[in-house]
């Protein structure tokens, strides 16, 4: 790796086959734009926390076909990583919300598959984009060249070469169908006026002298003056904590309200705006991420429907094919899932009415609502549920 390579990574920059060409850089505005300066702004992470943390809290099963359907397959070892944990260090739900924070900053999220002496997977070792520099072999497949630059596995800076059948390698949209690509270097601008505008707003306040407005004295202050001026200014009336506090003049010196204000400004205006661009750069619908300014109870309702639609769907479709393709053998008959149903966890009075629609059509059985629901069989629970009675007919009585 060279050292142009080790300085970069060291400032959240991402590494390509291709060089640094695609990466987050220098915004319009002059602010830098990479995974770290993002996430100072509490819209990406917020956007980057809901999608990563909304998967993480789905579960897994590893499913096996069968000429009968399908079962859990609860002795395979991905499975196993599944309930116990993919490493020593990490739960299933933080090691795929790492994964899929990393993919969303980065446009990639890569793991080491570790197995043991008969190729069965027994860890799930998460690598940061940081340390990866990937290479196109002239077989046509990636190797994965990782120098360990801090971590738990210690700062030895030695470089091994991991091949593409050895990691999980999640991926954002791609432009050259090898590596993803960030959607902060797809939206540079976008986000860097969001850091602009948060840097301005910081600066307003910290800078601010309160009230505002002009000094004015009959004839010229010596420097001397001035910088007495200035500096009493400065020790009584700058900065959030001192705002408001009474400004005394002498010697015949006049204040002059100048009114500007961040509205005035259309600064708080703007960074409204800023956390609707970047909702739209993240798919997220903003009262997702706690912004209401348009929100009703109808929209929040339908927002969370599409979140869990348009947003957590795809992502999972993308992490099961990976997980089959890169964990799974090839020609297994099993097949990683995510259980979107989770999302229904929360809606007490929609999840008891799919069941009960589900069970008065034969979908499923009593017992199997007990069991999705975390319960225990019950042998009377199979009894078919009552059906109801057909309506009589009215008797007619004959006439006299």
């Amino acid at each position: 790796m060279s050292l142009l390579d080790r300085i970069a990574s060291r400032f959240g920059f991402e590494r390509r086959a291709g060089g640094f060409g695609d990466l987050p850089g220098i915004a319009l505005t002059g602010h830098p734009v990479n995974s770290r300066t993002a996430e100072n702004l509490s819209a990406v992470l917020a956007c980057v926390s809901a999608v990563s943390t909304a998967i993480a809290s789905l579960p897994a099963y590893v499913y096996r076909e069968g000429e009968a359907g399908r079962d859990i397959d609860r002795s395979h070892p991905l499975n196993r990583l599944v309930v116990r944990g993919p490493n020593p260090w990490q739960t299933w739900p933080d090691f795929v919300e790492w994964l899929v924070a990393s993919t969303l900053l980065r446009g990639n999220g890569l793991a080491e598959i570790v197995t043991d002496p008969r190729g069965a997977v027994v860890e799930l070792r998460p690598i940061p984009w940081d340390w990866v520099s990937v290479q196109l072999l002239p077989s046509g497949r990636l190797a994965y060249d990782v120098t360990e630059q801090m971590g738990i596995w210690g700062a030895t800076g030695r470089l091994r070469r991991l091949l593409q059948g050895e990691v999980l390698h999640l991926r954002d949209r791609s432009d050259d169908g090898l590596l993803g690509r960030s959607r902060l270097s797809r939206a540079t601008e976008v986000v860097g006026a969001g850091i602009a505008l948060q840097e301005a707003s910081g600066a307003l306040w910290r800078n601010g002298v309160f009230p505002s407005g002009a000094l004015s004295v009959e004839g010229k202050l010596s420097p001397d003056q001035l910088k007495d001026l200035r500096e009493g200014l400065a020790d009584v009336h700058t900065g959030a904590a001192r705002h408001g506090k009474v400004l005394i003049l002498q010697g015949g010196m006049k204040w002059s309200q100048i009114t500007i204000s961040p509205e005035d400004a259309e600064i708080l205006e703007s960074r409204r705006f800023s956390v609707e661009e970047i909702a739209r750069l993240y798919q997220v619908p903003p009262p997702i991420i706690q912004d209401y300014t348009h929100n009703t109870f109808t929209n929040s309702e339908a927002a969370g429907r599409w979140f869990a639609q348009f947003t957590i769907g795809p992502w999972v479709r993308k992490l099961e094919a990976e997980f089959s393709r890169g964990v799974l053998s090839e020609g297994d008959s099993r097949s990683m899932e995510f259980d979107l149903s989770g999302f229904m966890r929360g809606d007490y009075a929609a999840r008891w009415k799919a069941h009960e629609i589900a069970v008065r059509n034969d979908i499923l059985t009593r017992n199997e609502v007990r069991e999705i629901e975390g319960w225990n069989p019950r042998p009377e629970a199979e009894k078919p549920p009552p059906q109801p009675s057909a309506p009589t007919a009215p008797t007619v009585q004959p006439e006299a």
